[in-house]
């Protein structure tokens, strides 16, 4: 296993009218072999039509090539499966398949969607390509070898035909969309994040009317960071020095959440915990120091925030305007989970705050022991490798 890992980020907008999505996204992974495969189709038209071509499509690419059947006998599959628009007597789904080995090297093929773009170093670099001809159809194949940074970008024809008749002649051509992102590149942002400011953009020059389905799927390659999050003393206070011990010898950051969490973590480093007095966020309690820790903030209502943040970092990801650069203790901890980390250790203790057992007070074990979860997931949702150890 090498150090790579890929930050995948993708989004679609709805053709102006439109209740469903006419493009689709698949994701399948093969952790034991460390094959992901990932496929963009874009049903022919819109509407219920296309979602259905492109669904389908999607999911038998995905699923066939993740059993390691060849392209072949998935476009065969696809020919003998999709059922035919009355309207123009053809059944088909344009599609676009990257599977990613071992995060070091990359398989692409395409069929009738726009060229994936690779910006390599800033720049765009042109991947060779052969083509095949299978049922009639043109394929495009590649090989690359990939690189800690290569950013890989695969959309539907929306982006492309953004602009068509308004703000542009011609749409906006993939020898237009290059250079926007190479402006990008240097700044560091996640897969994520790139991805939303190009589909932004395509619904700028759409006039907030998008007239097509527009998909994008981005991906970089970037070496994993690790990072270690702690939250709660045990259960059992005789276990308190064995949770600290296997927190601190974690490799990475390392972030502590809660006030008696934190007391005790600088009590075994033999640290002074001070306090800030204030925070930048009326919404959000203050954080606080120890020496050898990255990030010490307050519990329950710090933790909420990031899961809220996380929510919507995975559909719109409107928030990031406000996390991306505040000093708050949620919208750090939102930028280490987020944007920094790979892979993610929890340590949560089981241990029961008397002061939650308020009955005036909305929190209890329970809601904690929910939240952690429910971050948790959201984190694996956007790709991180998620370790909970419970005390």
């Amino acid at each position: 296993m090498n150090d790579l890992c890929a930050d995948i980020g993708y989004n679609s907008m709805t053709k102006y009218g439109e209740q469903l999505c006419g493009d689709h996204i698949d994701i399948v992974e093969d952790e034991e072999n460390e094959i992901t495969t990932l496929v963009l189709a874009d049903g022919l038209g819109s509407g219920v039509k296309a979602n259905i071509l492109s669904t389908l499509t999607a999911k038998i690419i995905s699923t066939m090539m993740a059993q390691g059947l060849g392209i072949d006998d998935c476009v065969e599959t696809i020919a003998e499966t999709l059922p035919v628009c009355s309207v123009r007597g053809v059944a088909y789904s344009t599609f676009t398949i990257i599977r990613l080995l071992q995060n070091s090297a990359a398989e692409i093929i395409q069929y009738d969607n726009p060229d994936v773009i690779l910006i390599r170093d800033g720049k765009n670099y042109e991947f060779p390509k052969t083509t095949r001809t299978i049922r009639d159809k043109t394929i495009l194949f590649s090989h690359v070898n990939l690189q800690e940074n290569d950013v890989l970008v695969a959309m539907s024809d929306g982006c492309i035909h953004a602009g068509v008749g308004t703000e542009l002649n011609f749409g906006w051509e993939r020898k237009d969309i290059i250079p926007f992102l190479e402006t990008f590149y240097h700044v560091g942002f996640t897969a994520k994040t790139l991805n939303t400011i190009l589909l932004d953009e395509c619904y700028k020059l759409y006039g907030g009317q998008p007239g097509d389905d527009t998909t994008a799927l981005t991906i970089k390659i970037r070496k994993r960071v690790p990072m270690n999050l702690l939250i709660g003393p045990p259960s059992n206070r005789e276990d308190c020095d064995k949770m600290m011990s296997l927190f601190f010898s974690k490799e990475g950051k390392h972030i502590v959440c809660g006030g008696t969490t934190s007391t005790i973590a600088a009590n075994f480093l033999g640290k002074e915990l001070k306090p800030e007095l204030l925070s930048s966020d009326p919404d959000v309690p203050p954080t606080a120091e120890i020496e050898g820790v990255d990030l010490v903030t307050e519990g329950v209502i710090t933790i909420n925030k990031v899961l809220a943040y996380a929510k919507d970092y995975l559909k719109d990801n409107e928030s990031y305007s406000y996390w991306c650069y505040k000093d708050d203790g949620a919208s750090k901890m939102a930028r280490l989970l987020f944007e920094e980390a790979t892979d993610i250790n929890f340590f949560v203790g089981r241990a029961v705050n008397p002061a939650h057992q308020n009955p005036a007070l909305p929190i209890n074990f329970n809601i904690k022991m929910q939240l952690v979860e429910e971050l948790t997931e959201c984190l694996k949702q956007m790709g991180k490798k998620i370790k909970v150890s419970y005390f």
